[in-house]
């Protein structure tokens, strides 16, 4: 790394900031999208299902690539494909070539986060943790302010001008990462033969499996598809096969008995996703539905747990640097218990003010899981594969946000009432305490390896 640590994090967050920030934009493009090429919103939202079903299988996949290849490569290959999405978006000429752009802007957008944490893992030595806050900073203000700046796009520009708004973020990505990104090591063989390494029917299996698996998973809010179930545990059983069986797996199933405490990672990643999307989703709609709040008033509602959030994390890094993963990890667990207490309790009786400190419990507790897992993660992956573990982490991103979207169409299927924020609340209670119960177990695990 060439020496300018600022720099260089902003080329890496720029580029990863791409995949939250048009996974959450386009919701208010949908409406004028189905008016324009004269669909159902049933066939407009595969927009917004194609690309968590294709970022949750790109994500390892590229990250394997980012392994094999070089991230720099893998890195830069991501941003071209989704400046290709951003050119070829605004001149679809029908639905088909749009929602391919919007393929090609996820899988793009997913190379770029596993190259981006390889990059940091090889090239930041010093304060790791706080070099993964500016990327949680980064995604969490793009989780959370991208409808609001989807919003305003859509009154300047209509729908195509969620797709330019990528140029800029691309081209600052493009140049810093340039300058400030060393070279990729020589890995070793030819393209050819390195892309050979690939296990291309591992990836096939594992591909397959999770698409069935994830739409059965979205099929439960509406007409339940039992045979993709069935199917994506077909695929999946073939897949874990084929890993133990073949020499050179694109996934070592092998890693998650060697790294035990890696999969209890990916666990509570899973289950911190599960609940604080449920609140990214849910709280809108009950604040607009319910309180009859107006947009911007919700909005801003919101910004005291996504706000709260992001001004956390960096200081959760610094914490995490000086005195290490036990203390956040177990105090962030404990804020998202207390925090879905209260919101059951209190929370629809509360005046405005008391909603807002009941919401900023949850973003200081979303604010450090959100890094402290980030940092666990990296810290536990073996260094020779972090872009695959990086992919999966965010594969469990997706299977948690997924699950959340089925959890709220349980509780809010039929109303959204008082009372059905509060079985909400009691949901994330359990979730919560499943949270800590695994933190609990990961920090004790830790306390194992220190003492040997």
């Amino acid at each position: 790394m060439k020496n300018n640590r600022g720099l260089f994090l902003t080329a890496v967050a720029t580029g990863t900031m791409l995949n939250p920030l048009n996974s959450s934009m386009i919701s208010l493009a949908l409406h004028s999208i189905q008016r324009d090429f004269h669909l159902s919103f049933t066939t407009v939202s595969w927009l917004i299902s194609s690309f968590y079903l294709a970022s949750a299988v790109a994500q390892p996949v590229t990250g394997k690539i980012g392994d094999l290849i070089g991230s720099k490569k893998t890195f830069f290959a991501g941003l071209i494909l989704v400046l290709i999405s951003a050119i070829g978006a605004p001149l679809a000429t029908s639905f088909l070539m749009l929602l391919l752009m919007r393929l090609f802007q996820s899988v793009g957008s997913s190379a770029i986060y596993p190259s981006g944490m390889t990059l940091i893992r090889d090239h930041i030595n010093d304060r790791q943790a706080s070099a993964l806050a500016v990327l949680s900073i980064f995604a969490s203000a793009m989780s959370s302010l991208g409808p609001t700046l989807g919003g305003f796009l859509i009154i300047w520009g209509d729908w195509p001008a969620i797709f330019k708004v990528n140029y800029p973020i691309i081209l600052i990505s493009l140049l810093l990462g340039w300058y400030m990104f060393p070279k990729d090591e020589k890995k070793g063989g030819r393209l050819k033969d390195l892309l050979l390494m690939l296990d291309l029917i591992g990836i096939a299996f594992f591909a397959i499996g999770m698409v069935l698996i994830l739409w059965f998973l979205l099929s439960l809010k509406t007409a339940v598809h039992l045979a993709s179930g069935i199917g994506g545990l077909l695929f999946l059983g073939l897949f874990i096969w084929w890993e133990l069986e073949v020499k050179e797996p694109f996934i070592d199933i092998r890693l998650f008995k060697k790294h035990p405490k890696l999969s209890w990672v990916y666990l509570q990643f899973i289950f911190l996703n599960i609940y604080f999307y449920s609140l990214f989703f849910g709280l809108p709609s009950y604040f607009q539905d319910e309180m009859n709040l107006s947009v911007k008033t919700s909005g801003l509602l919101m910004l005291f747990m996504s706000g709260v959030s992001i001004f956390v994390s960096p200081l959760t890094g610094k914490w995490i640097d000086r005195r290490g993963i036990k203390q956040p990890i177990w105090i962030g667990s404990m804020l998202a218990v207390l925090g879905a207490v209260v919101l059951t309790v209190f929370f629809v009786h509360a005046p405005n003010w008391g909603m807002g400190l009941i919401l900023s419990i949850l973003g200081i507790s979303y604010g450090i899981l959100n890094v402290v897992l980030q940092a666990a993660m990296l810290k536990e992956s073996p260094a020779e594969m972090i872009g695959t573990t990086s992919g999966l982490f965010q594969t469990c991103r997706y299977f948690g946000s997924i699950l959340s979207s089925i959890v709220l169409g349980l509780v809010f299927g039929k109303a959204i009432t008082a009372g059905h924020l509060q079985i909400l609340g009691i949901v994330l209670i359990f979730t919560g305490v499943g949270s800590l119960l695994m933190s609990l177990r990961f920090t004790g695990m830790l306390g194992k390896t220190e003492r040997g």
